[in-house]
């Protein structure tokens, strides 16, 4: 195992907030996709604080202990509440071959969490006046197949377009490997039909975040990697993120019976808008402060990127209760797949892809952020108890010692093939 040696090492308040408040003249048709649950609570843009030095950082005994039990685990995780890092630490190689130890901001791929990035960036257009999320997709996509003429972006961004995914399509491993432009995978979604009417049902879906991505290239005349820079990464400070592996990404990884191996072909080519980022953890730690803090979107657009858009009569996920199905967000409370459980609300996403497997969790009630970017795809189940395990020793809870997804639990992160 390999490990980081220790050297040295207020949270901001959110107020629930009423969307119908917020929703003025203007707003126009996006107000129909409001959710009808409780708004999310809404962010104060307060001051960002400096950001901490990157060193190790143990102040989370219970999750410290549990770690060093863990002499397989391959990743970097961090825990913050508020402006305060709690733990940061990285265990496992970044690329075996070269013998090269993980690094504290050593690069991952983020897979699907690159989604909230892309839903970001149209809401920022709609609060900038260039787009609104209610806005046919064929006014930004043309020529346009007549099947999309009830396409809004809204149904993109919500997992409700009914396009089928990259995955459900002929010919799927070839092209999983296959380098492509972002126009080639708009041309490739016209050439087939809708799966069901948009908005009647939720379907994971990758190829439609492909589709958002080339609006938001449409609607800025930037490229989708400039305009993610220039709006977001340049201004935060985010300075080891960006669009593709960035020649500096470490080596994911998967296990087979003959040990473990190499994933040496990401190709985020064909996830362009889904799932092609790569960051590190506290690059992420400054994007989910700013994020849930005012400093990205306007109060309205972040309660629609974190609501629930699911249709009202989508049905439970595995005999649990489903999540809340946000802008390239989720929700749920994922402490209930624990034991001990605890029902704090959860806003999450996972990511894996090419070696990699990935969760963030933000609990906005208490300010707590849990980053965890592993680079060996296989440790899904790590990846999730690790979380929890952070974030209920971070607020307090009963330490978590295993899963349970049997148990009665309502929330399931529920990680979908290419998420």
């Amino acid at each position: 195992m390999f490990t980081v040696p220790k050297t040295a090492g207020n949270h901001p308040r959110l107020f629930a907030g009423v969307v119908a408040a917020i929703v003025l003249a203007g707003a126009g048709a996006a107000a129909v996709f409001s959710s009808a649950a409780p708004s999310p609570p809404r962010p104060v843009r307060q001051a960002l604080p400096p950001r901490p030095p990157v060193e190790v950082v143990q102040d989370l005994p219970q999750l410290a202990a549990a770690m060093q039990a863990r002499p397989r685990f391959m990743g970097g995780v961090l825990v913050a509440k508020g402006d305060t890092v709690l733990f940061r630490q990285v265990y496992g190689p970044a690329h075996v071959d070269r013998g090269e130890p993980l690094a504290l901001d050593s690069e991952f791929l983020l897979a699907s969490i690159s989604k909230q990035f892309t839903a970001a960036a149209i809401l920022k257009l709609q609060d900038d006046g260039k787009l609104k999320i209610g806005d046919p997709v064929c006014h930004w996509i043309q020529p346009c197949p007549a099947a999309w003429a009830s396409l809004k972006i809204h149904h993109l961004l919500s997992h409700t377009s009914g396009i089928p995914d990259l995955m459900a399509r002929p010919q799927w491993g070839l092209a999983r490997v296959t380098p492509v432009t972002l126009d080639q995978l708009t041309e490739d979604s016209k050439a087939y039909g809708l799966q069901f009417e948009p908005g009647s049902k939720i379907r994971y879906n990758n190829a439609a975040f492909n589709l958002a991505a080339a609006i938001v290239e449409k609607a800025s005349g930037m490229a989708f990697s400039d305009y993610l820079q220039t709006t977001f990464f340049q201004p935060l400070g985010m300075t080891r993120t960006g669009l593709g592996d960035g020649g500096e990404t470490v080596m994911g990884y998967a296990n087979y019976p003959s040990g473990l191996a190499a994933q040496t072909i990401p190709n985020v080519s064909v996830v362009m808008g889904a799932g092609a980022l790569h960051s590190t953890l506290d690059d992420m730690l400054a994007w989910e402060l700013a994020l849930h803090r005012g400093h990205v979107l306007t109060p309205y657009s972040y309660a629609q990127m974190t609501g629930d858009h699911a249709p009202a009569d989508t049905p439970s996920e595995r005999g649990r209760h489903r999540r809340d199905w946000g802008y390239g967000l989720f929700a749920n409370r994922l402490g209930e797949q624990v034991s001990p459980s605890f029902e704090d609300r959860q806003i999450y996403h996972t990511g894996s892809w090419a070696g990699f497997r990935n969760l963030i969790s933000y609990q906005p009630d208490h300010d707590v952020t849990v980053i965890v970017l592993s680079n060996n795809y296989h440790q899904r189940d790590e990846v999730f108890l690790i979380v929890q395990q952070a974030m209920a020793e971070a607020l307090g809870r009963d330490f978590p010692q295993a899963l349970n997804r049997n148990g009665p639990a309502r929330g399931s992160p529920a990680p979908q093939p290419a998420d």
